[in-house]
């Protein structure tokens, strides 16, 4: 996880994620309209699972 993508997902957390795939970029989309605070959990989420593999 850098910097810039930490960034991003406390920015706007789609843009974070896009290079994991549609499927998380997707979930994080849904979840940031409903609310950022959910999107912003589920990309830094996203972003440290993806990074402990």
């Amino acid at each position: 996880m850098t910097c810039l993508q930490v960034l991003l997902a406390l920015i706007f957390p789609p843009l974070a994620v896009v290079d994991r795939g549609c499927g998380s970029f997707t979930i994080v989309f849904i979840l940031t309209l409903l609310g950022w605070v959910p999107g912003v959990i589920a990309a830094l989420i996203i972003l440290n699972k993806n990074e402990n593999q």
